[in-house]
């Protein structure tokens, strides 16, 4: 760690740990669901709830609204589950406010009760600097902060990420937006530890995640309450899911399959995916390659020789997107035929990391992102117009001002 402060320093631990990028997670286990028969609906958010019409008022399936056309459409199933984040008590209102028996197992039906467990919402904030402030392919701890905390300098694709907070919030959003006391209070604590101290202007681009924490008093700090998971079932038969975290999302799934099984009167079968390769992950042991910062495909796995290919085929499909960034054009007519992009967001925030990475150099990207869409989506100017409009404000949010 070449730029860790030495003043004061008599010794250190090292040990090994493991990362990863939840966006490039979450669409490896979509596409391990196509492969295994199952049909993933992105876009489509539950609007109501569907209740047998008897005495019990059990649950029987959702209705999903196509955000694109605005079309409903009913999804029916012996058991439904709510695994939603810290989105979860919504779901779990819709079942009330559609069933026929109230259900006493929601966490927010009754704020007096101290003991029932409920989602409390926790803010983490990260700034995202250049490689030269930890030139480095080891991450550094931070093991005591003012408010009793850890924090990480990460190297995360050829950038580093420094935090995290940990603030109660009480409005939850799809967008949450980092606090200009949380930017301090990172900057605040990387400058006591890095020998290069950054400033505001060094931030390319910051952004705020939300923890769905269980809790069961709204006097305990976020900081002090478990990452462990609970499961709750509705009256109705709702299954919820709240708490726990990326790190023991199978545990988290195990439990409620069992449980979803047992509800929705199920056989109990042993598990098909206890030792099921997530898709790209196929013939990587013997690849003739090695995942890299550097190298815009690492996050690929298997499905590189594809883009390749894919690169080899299309003219201009080999160019970065912009200067600044290391993706390619090809990556986004993947992202579009291959990982169900919908739209400029999608591709620079959530399969690619532009957005995350620089949010000034994801904003020049547009244009060109917008552009290839339209053409593989069939498109038309308003559209791309609307798309590029849309991705501007947002990325306004990442900017550290």
């Amino acid at each position: 760690l070449p730029t860790l402060k030495a003043d004061g320093l008599h010794g250190g631990v090292a040990y090994a740990d493991g990362q990863f990028d939840d966006a490039r997670l979450a669409i490896a286990l979509a596409q391990t669901l196509v492969e295994q028969g199952g049909v993933p609906i992105n876009y489509a958010p539950c609007v109501r709830m569907i209740h047998r019409g008897n005495e019990r008022g059990q649950l029987s399936g959702v209705v999903a609204r196509d955000a694109e056309s605005g079309n409903e459409f009913e999804l029916r199933g012996r058991v439904i589950i709510n695994a939603t984040g810290v989105f979860g008590e919504s779901i779990m209102q819709l079942d009330e406010a559609n069933s026929a028996k109230p259900s006493n197992a929601s966490p927010a039906a009754d704020e007096s009760n101290n003991h029932a467990p409920r989602i409390v919402a926790s803010q983490g904030t990260h700034i995202v600097l250049s490689q030269e402030f930890l030139p480095s392919t080891s991450a550094m701890l931070i093991p005591h902060t003012d408010d009793a905390r850890v924090l990480f300098a990460i190297p995360w694709h050829g950038r580093t990420l420094f935090g995290t907070t940990d603030n109660r919030v009480e409005r939850i959003s799809v967008e949450p937006q980092p606090l200009e006391a949380e930017i301090d209070y990172l900057l605040e604590h990387a400058s006591r530890f890095l020998t290069k101290q950054p400033q505001r202007s060094d931030i390319l681009s910051v952004f705020a995640g939300l923890r769905p924490l269980v809790g069961h008093s709204s006097k305990t700090a976020t900081s002090k309450l478990s990452r462990e998971h609970e499961i709750l079932t509705s009256a109705s038969g709702l299954i919820t899911v709240i708490g726990g975290k990326w790190t023991t999302y199978r545990k988290m799934g195990q439990d409620v399959v069992d449980l979803a099984a047992r509800v929705g009167g199920l056989p109990s079968k042993a598990s098909c995916t206890a030792e099921l390769p997530l898709h790209g992950a196929s013939n990587i042991a013997g690849a003739d390659w090695e995942a890299t910062s550097e190298d815009p495909l690492d996050i690929y796995g298997s499905d590189r020789n594809a883009l390749l290919e894919l690169m080899e085929q299309k003219t201009g499909y080999a160019t970065r997107v912009a200067p600044e960034l290391p993706y390619l054009t090809a990556q986004i007519a993947w992202a579009v035929e291959h990982e169900m992009a919908r739209s400029v967001e999608d591709v620079l925030s959530r399969r690619l990391r532009a957005l995350l990475l620089d949010a000034r150099a994801s904003m020049a990207a547009a244009p060109t992102v917008a552009l290839l869409m339209q053409q593989l989506l069939q498109k038309d100017d308003a559209w791309r117009s609307s798309q590029l409009d849309a991705f501007s404000d947002l990325a306004q949010h990442y900017l550290a001002k």
